[in-house]
């Protein structure tokens, strides 16, 4: 393993101790979500058995949940701990940059889910949509780049999580890696979508009160002396802290330039792992149709502040502290391997909070972890179940048949990512290297999959080589201007700021020229209608077979009570293949023999598709739909150009003008908190009380019994 620090002289807890947090962790929370699955079905009639509740949770998900959910889902090792890191190396204009790079992707992300609500309203993964539209090959390119977005992302957190466990207690970064996800596998594999859910919003609550903590505590230290004293501290060790780019050197300047080329490596990079990650499409899908947008707006401003507040508090505190016998490398130097693994931030904590503090790291860094694992899991199984073994190899499965595949293959993505994590760890693999290879390989899907709903004239063969040019285009921009800068290409070369850049650039804009070019080569215009026939088809192929009465049971209950309406079966008549159509063999509900046989019938005419949603919901999507634009474009303008550009000047942060800066950030996280861990609380009070009540009267009844038996 390269990237090694010397833990037998500065282990920060007793390996011991971090064998049976991270076990017990797994086994509570194993244990805890399971008697929440069972409350779930025996008072909330949410049977996590049938997969419309297992891939999307029956489409019944609230804004508070949502919101709560996305925000952990967001909520990686990156924004807390790999924050605090760069804010340590670049100085206090990162966090806001690390802030805004995390928030447009969600507002993008909320339009995305209203429009694949409008256009495909019952789809069970993004792949699927990309099937109806564009046939088989496009269908596995997708997948072929979902599943290595999905992997790589899951599997880099896991591998910079077993360092920071390996770095904190010297335990062995293997078993730091298998223990990780063991009990993530266990209750994501019985409780599906809604079992993450339940635990993101767990993950959300523990999480952030342990980050507010973290920042108080740092700063009302006495080691500190509050807002003053750590500016003043800065400041009186501003020449052992000089930082090369930033104006003057100064910690305490947004004239940063390091700061400013990793805020767009990052933004690029995240906007890739949300919109090719099937997991917050999924949750799009789960969500009642009125409470995508909110859900995923909250969700926004909230994870904003956590980098902000967390990473300006903790890197600048590492500054002030890194060079004084309290520090725990004293009297070495904090290197260059230690930043890039991320063990700024619990140095810190170990020195100002001591081991109360290293033991509320590792929870942080657990809950960060799991809710990554849980959702990668239940994103890659929906993919594997849904996308390929019902698409490809079984399309006549019945329900229970696929639940059981999903099932599987939650256990065989855990095992493999352990593995692929492994490897990376060997590899030499850190965390800055991640981030910066991470949008080479997730970009360049991104253009051709927005453009799958909005735009009508994109054609399969753009849709097939577009993205699969645009990573060979930034991958080539990557290594040559390595090579050219550096001299040679190696982690090491590749690790620099400018050929991460370039590289991203290319991964993500050559994409889209290229779908247009090709597009235009050939043109063609796709009827959105198209999408609503071949779901039909879909929804009677997946309703054909022995156990047909009992498939999606669930869903169909709570559809009939939804305010979105439901799907209704259209007239019989003869089918045939309208001219101008995608090739339906390509979608699963033909097969080489001709069609399928089904219950339902799909019409043969584009003019008697009919929307399954009701007029006035439809209204009420294309409303949202305006209001998630509107709000993605200001976002963009005020946390890209009007909030941070006007501060990019020959500045140092003047003591008054630091300590408002800072208690805003600080005043931003008590929001985050209210937001996604009060409010769910409140927005989901009445399902709450009812499997309260039933709990209740169930143990009355079972004591009552004990005592006449």
């Amino acid at each position: 393993m390269s990237n090694t620090i010397d833990t037998t002289k500065l282990a920060l807890i007793p390996q011991g101790a971090a064998y049976g947090l991270l076990i017990g962790l797994g086994v509570l929370f194993c244990g805890v979500i399971l008697v929440a699955i069972r409350v779930q079905k025996a008072y909330l009639s949410e049977d996590s058995g049938k997969s419309e509740m297992f891939m999307v949770a029956n489409r019944s998900v609230g804004t508070g949940l949502t919101a709560s959910a996305v925000f952990s889902s967001w909520m990686w090792i990156n924004e807390t701990v790999l924050a605090a890191a760069m804010t340590y190396r670049y100085g206090i204009a990162l966090p806001l940059w690390w802030g805004s790079g995390l928030c447009f992707q969600i507002v993008l992300m909320a339009a995305l889910g209203v429009m694949s609500k409008i256009r495909v309203p019952y789809a069970h993964t993004l792949l699927e949509i990309v099937r109806m539209r564009y046939g088989r090959i496009a269908h596995l390119t997708f997948i072929g780049l979902n599943l290595v977005n999905n992997v790589f992302g899951c599997a880099s957190m896991i591998m910079t999580g077993s360092q920071l466990i390996y770095g904190v207690s010297g335990m062995n970064f293997v078993a730091a890696t298998i223990l990780i996800p063991l009990g993530v596998v266990l209750y994501t594999a019985v409780g599906g979508l809604k079992a993450t859910f339940l635990t993101d919003f767990l993950h959300t609550a523990i999480a952030l009160i342990l980050i507010i903590y973290f920042t108080l505590a740092v700063l009302t230290n006495s080691q500190i002396g509050g807002l003053s004293g750590l500016y003043d501290k800065v400041v009186a060790t501003a020449s052992d802290n000089y930082v090369s780019g930033n104006y003057e050197g100064s910690l305490l300047t947004f004239k940063s330039k390091g700061a400013i080329i990793w805020g767009l490596i990052l933004k690029f990079g995240n906007l890739a792992l949300v919109v090719m990650d099937t997991a917050f499409w999924q949750k799009s899908f789960a969500t009642e149709v009125r409470a995508t947008v909110p859900g995923y707006i909250i969700a926004a401003l909230a994870v904003f502040g956590i980098p902000w507040g967390l990473g300006t508090v903790i890197g600048l505190a590492t500054r002030a502290i890194h060079n004084t016998p309290i520090f725990p490398t004293y009297p070495g130097p904090l290197t260059a391997t230690e930043v890039n693994m991320g063990m700024v931030m619990p140095y810190t904590l170990k020195a100002l909070i001591g081991d109360g503090g290293i033991i509320g790291f590792f929870f942080l860094l657990f809950m960060a972890l799991t809710s990554t694992v849980s959702s990668s899991l239940i994103a890659v199984s929906s993919i594997l179940s849904y996308d390929v073994y019902k698409t490809y190899l079984n399309p006549k499965v019945t329900d229970k048949s696929l639940v059981r595949v999903s099932h599987l293959t939650v256990v065989i993505h855990g095992v493999f990512i352990t593995g692929i994590s492994i490897a990376m760890n060997y590899g030499g693999a850190n965390m800055t290297w991640i981030n910066y290879l991470r949008p080479v390989i997730s970009c360049p899907g991104i253009v051709p999959l927005v453009l799958t709903l909005f735009w009508s004239r994109q054609t399969r063969l753009a849709a097939i080589v577009a993205p699969i040019l645009g990573f060979f285009t930034g991958l080539a921009v990557w290594l040559a201007t390595a090579k050219s800068m550096y001299g040679a290409i190696n982690i090491g070369t590749t690790s620099n700021e400018y050929p991460a850049l370039y590289a991203a650039i290319a991964s993500f804009f050559s994409p889209g020229l290229y779908s247009v070019v090709l597009s235009l080569y050939k043109p063609y215009k796709f009827d959105w209608r198209e999408f609503l026939r071949i779901e039909l088809a879909d929804e009677a192929q997946l309703h054909a077979g022995s156990d047909m009465s009992t498939l999606n049971e669930s869903s169909e209950q709570d559809q009939s009570s939804s305010e979105a309406g439901s799907l209704k079966p259209v007239p019989e008549k003869k089918q045939s293949e309208p001219p101008n159509t995608i090739d339906l063999e390509d979608t699963g509900a033909f097969n080489e023999k001709g069609p399928v046989s089904t219950p339902l019938t799909v019409p043969a005419s584009l003019d008697d598709i009919q929307h399954p949603f009701d007029q006035e919901t439809l209204k009420d999507l294309h409303r949202w739909l305006k209001v998630a634009s509107i709000l993605f474009v200001v976002v963009v303008l005020i946390t890209f150009v009007a909030w941070p550009l006007p501060l990019y000047r020959d500045y140092v942060f003047t003591k008054s003008f630091f300590s408002g800066w800072t208690t805003v950030a600080i005043i931003w996280q008590f929001g985050a908190f209210g937001a996604v861990v009060i409010f769910p609380l409140y927005d989901g009070r009445h399902a709450i009380a009812r499997g309260a009540t039933g709990v209740w009267k169930s143990s009355l009844e079972y004591f009552k019994r004990g005592k006449l038996s």
